[in-house]
């Protein structure tokens, strides 16, 4: 079975963490979320797919900022949306 790759990860330098645990996008329209992710590229923070907006992923489309980690305390994982990578990492 070939290994999945990336061709984003090799290019992160440092992992950014959510500011705030809040969605960017929901609070400016009054939704709420379940789950955070926070861009690698520009360090905003947005709703998973499992909630009602999934402005992560329209997030990824609108910028091509191709990978997030999650936002949620105790979670240790990267996604990227261009190569459809998990990569899970320790601290």
């Amino acid at each position: 079975m070939p290994v999945e790759t990336c061709t984003h990860l090799p290019n992160l330098e440092d992992l950014k963490r959510a500011t705030a645990y809040e969605c960017v996008d929901c609070v400016k329209t009054g939704s709420s979320w379940l789950h955070l992710r926070t861009c690698q590229t520009c360090g905003e923070t947005h709703c998973c797919d499992s909630s009602p907006n999934k402005h992560a992923t329209k997030h990824y489309h609108a910028t091509e900022h191709p990978v997030v980690s999650s936002a949620e305390p105790g979670e240790n994982w990267l996604w990227c949306y261009a190569d459809k990578v998990f990569y899970p990492y320790t601290l």
